[in-house]
């Protein structure tokens, strides 16, 4: 009999860090919110002073309106809930946002070699990550039934704005990479107000464009995964990019001894089980950063490295101690990061 403990923390894993006290607070517009069952929060510069609070606020909520309605598999309304609801063999007309988002995830898919994968539900309920919430160690006939189930060129047939499923019971989750694109889209909202130095952050995904009211890059706490020494182990200056960051250390149970992570691989249907602690992109943009970090992630930084080097990938690794050795944790960065933070 299994001895099982479930272990679940929520704090983000990247951070805006303090702004200095030299500005004029006047022409800061600063507000939080709930969203995509996380938090967000919005800072603008508004350095003529015609704008209020109100007014960007209003923008912000119709821009994170507009993507749960599209992409929350928590409204039985979205357009991927009705898509999720749908016969194979069907073919479903997708908005122009949902289909940018399904081409993303099918291009990292295919560029992680399989690592991120929008149709892995089937296996992350299974071990119990999902809204159940309820962890297990399941047997291999179950695993092998649920990557059936899973899988991109498994399960779907993308046809620019439309898309099929091959088979009824997949499922289409997309809360690692719609977080990243919400945080793009508000930001395309609050630039149509012509605002042009603002920083977004839902659920840890970052976009920042402009100057912070100090009149330098925004500048991001990238989180040690030490949980004895919690805190920030780099800052990096970010401007007309994203950044996400993926670790396995907050969410994961352990049983008889070993620990599983909430971060599956899809090739075996299994949590990873690398020495890599966490894995933070800067990318074009949030959704990007979203998915590649959660990506390198289950790649580990072995295997991560080589694909961020063909693929310009800029990503910051953190890899836990070795049992048994006195070395800490390690970071390592790809060439394309360091030349964005150097």
């Amino acid at each position: 009999m299994s001895t099982l403990t479930s272990f679940t923390r929520r704090s983000f894993l990247v951070m805006p860090l303090a702004l200095a006290a030299c500005y004029n607070r006047k022409q800061i517009i600063e507000f939080v919110g709930s969203t995509m069952g996380t938090t967000y929060k919005v800072v603008a510069v508004d350095h003529d002073g015609k704008f209020n609070a109100s007014e960007v606020e209003a923008a912000v909520n119709v821009a994170l309106t507009d993507v749960n309605t599209s992409m929350s598999n928590w409204d039985a309304n979205s357009e991927i809930s009705q898509i999720n609801a749908m016969p194979a063999g069907v073919t479903a007309p997708m908005s122009k946002d949902l289909a940018q988002v399904m081409q993303a995830a099918a291009d990292v898919n295919a560029a992680s070699q399989g690592r991120f994968d929008t149709t892995l539900g089937p296996i992350i309920e299974l071990w119990g990550f999902g809204a159940k919430g309820t962890q297990s160690l399941p047997s291999d006939q179950a695993i092998l039934a649920a990557q059936a189930r899973s899988g991109h060129a498994n399960t779907l047939n993308l046809m620019g704005n439309s898309v099929q499923k091959s088979r009824s019971d997949a499922q289409i989750y997309l809360a690692g990479i719609g977080k990243g694109f919400g945080a793009d889209h508000v930001g395309r909202a609050i630039e149509g107000l012509g605002l042009t130095d603002y920083l977004i952050e839902i659920g840890g995904d970052l976009y920042a464009n402009g100057r912070n009211p100090d009149g330098l890059p925004w500048q991001i706490g990238i989180e040690s995964p030490d949980p004895a020494a919690r805190g920030v182990m780099q800052a990096v200056g970010i401007s007309g990019m994203g950044l996400a960051s993926s670790g396995d250390y907050r969410n994961f149970f352990e049983a008889d001894g070993q620990r599983f992570s909430h971060l599956i691989d899809p090739t075996t249907g299994r949590p990873v089980d690398h020495h890599t602690a966490s894995a933070t992109v800067l990318a074009e943009n949030a959704m990007l950063a979203d998915a590649w970090s959660t990506a390198m992630l289950i790649l580990g930084r072995e295997r991560g490295m080589e694909i961020a080097a063909q693929h310009n990938i800029a990503v910051h690794f953190v890899d836990r101690p070795v049992a048994g050795t006195q070395v800490g944790f390690k970071v390592f960065q790809s060439e394309a990061f360091k030349s964005l933070t150097t």
